[in-house]
């Protein structure tokens, strides 16, 4: 009977350790969707309106915008046109555009 135990504790931790594995080669394996490089091109949604400046969020994740033309009000869209350092300076979505 002991043998048993330790052989469903054996395959038990052998799953963990499979499953662990392949979480981790996933991770590794799937492309960064929000570095700085990868956000000029993309829409943001805008959490504090552009003034010019305010805050946007892109995936979840606030940063400091700068509207290149005018003001643009909380909720609306804006295409991110240049990233420096921490800030992203943006333009106004089109309506049926972009």
């Amino acid at each position: 009977m002991d043998v048993w135990l330790i052989v469903i504790i054996a395959i038990c931790v052998a799953a963990f350790i499979v499953f662990v594995v392949q979480r981790v080669v996933l991770a590794h394996r799937r492309r960064i969707s929000a570095g700085r490089e990868e956000l000029v091109g993309r829409t943001a949604e805008v959490d504090i309106t552009l003034e010019p400046k305010g805050m946007v969020l892109v995936e979840g994740e606030r940063w400091t915008a700068i509207s290149e033309k005018g003001r643009v009000a909380k909720g609306e869209e804006v295409i991110i046109n240049k990233v420096d350092g921490l800030k992203l300076y943006v333009t106004k979505k089109e309506k049926g555009g972009n």
